[in-house]
């Protein structure tokens, strides 16, 4: 990784030198990882050469309503208190561009936060960073969205941290509209207070190879978190999910629902845990995982898995992958409508249960036409 240095480090004058300078230096001493990883299992990460990119920054626009506070450049003297350190995790923290948003207690945000990462410059790296805090009983939805054009040679290495207080609401909804020549490798962390709800949802359409891990741990009695994605890979696209629903107090209750299609040569893997611990004693946690495989030459992967440590609790996965069911198509084509038209509502149909929950309304009609703009793209 000759770009990524000390002295590339001190070369950016950031006010944390010390720490960062220490971070690149963790890095250089990190091997790469490989698919022979099990958190990297299935993955495209060997095709990664670090060698290709130099850092850079992206262009990170925030416009969020009144009463929510906006900083610019956070501080490394957080804990990230993430499962997994990497290579990538160590050149974020080296070479990070951080936003910190949070809202006082309390205090309903009238309208949304919304963070936008533009990627302009071919060749480089850039490491966005996401700080969320919401006080104790205060209400937010923050929506952030990553933006490159097709054709763009880049590398996309964000960032997020949301710590959610006491009685607290927080919903999150990233977006991945990158072009299809550019490497997304996200890596999101969720901490939930006692009576506090999360919301992590994420929708992936854009990318080359794509990966989100996500860590949601719920610490304090009666604390809720959900997850839920849709995901959308064609031509040689691949998207990643990791996920950990992360139990660490009694009575807390977790929900996944993921649902993805995969066209032409396509493909995409999930890998999904439930971690009960010891005194997670009354918990709920639930995991679904569906994909549609929608040409013979695409490919999906689903891995749900179980860990509990105590008695007394409610679990349960589930994953399905395979091509649309024929008795729609049938049903549908019987009553007069083409075959590409029925396919179309198909799978709209199979992604509304995802697009209804999303916590921005309009932006789910976009998305509805994004999906049905790749789909007519193979019909076509």
């Amino acid at each position: 990784m000759p770009a990524f240095t000390p002295d590339a480090v001190r070369a950016a004058a950031p006010p944390d030198l010390d720490l960062r300078l220490a971070a690149a230096e963790r890095a250089a001493a990190l091997a790469p990882p490989s698919p022979e990883d099990e958190v990297w299992r299935y993955s495209r990460i060997d095709e990664l050469d670090l060698d290709w990119f130099v850092p850079g920054r992206a262009d990170t626009t925030v416009d969020a309503p009144e009463g929510v506070h906006v900083a610019h450049g956070g501080s490394l003297d957080r804990v990230d208190d993430l499962d997994t350190i990497d290579v990538f995790h160590e050149l974020n923290r080296a070479f990070m561009d951080a936003v910190v948003v949070s809202v006082p207690r309390g205090v309903v945000a009238e309208r949304p936060v919304v963070v936008t990462h533009r990627v302009h410059a071919a060749g480089t790296a850039v490491f966005p960073r996401l700080i969320v805090d919401a006080a104790e009983d205060s209400e937010l939805t923050v929506v952030e969205q990553f933006v490159s054009p097709d054709g763009l040679v880049a590398l996309v290495v964000p960032r997020l941290e949301v710590d959610v207080a006491p009685a607290a609401r927080l919903k999150y909804l990233g977006v991945n509209m990158l072009g299809g020549s550019t490497w997304s490798l996200a890596h999101q962390r969720a901490l939930g207070a006692r009576d506090s709800n999360t919301l992590l949802a994420t929708v992936a359409l854009g990318g080359d190879y794509a990966r989100v891990r996500t860590e949601a741990r719920v610490t304090g009695q009666g604390a809720s978190t959900r997850q839920i994605a849709l995901y959308y890979a064609d031509d040689t696209q691949m998207h990643d999910f990791r996920t950990l629903q992360d139990h660490a107090a009694p009575r807390t209750h977790s929900d996944l629902l993921f649902k993805g299609a995969v066209q032409d040569q396509a493909k995409s893997v999930y890998t999904g845990l439930i971690k009960i611990r010891h005194d997670a004693k009354g918990s709920q946690a639930f995991q679904t995982n569906r994909n549609l495989t929608l040409s013979s030459g695409a490919w999906a992967e689903s891995v749900p898995n179980l860990d509990i440590e105590t008695n007394d609790v409610k679990c349960s996965h589930a994953s399905t992958v395979g091509p649309i069911d024929e008795e729609q198509r049938f049903y549908l084509e019987s009553r007069g409508i083409p075959p590409e038209i029925a396919e179309r509502l198909v799978v709209l149909g199979f992604f509304d249960e995802v697009l209804e929950q999303l916590p921005v309304g309009p932006l789910a009609v976009q998305l509805r036409e994004q999906v049905g703009a790749k789909l007519a793209r193979r019909t076509s």
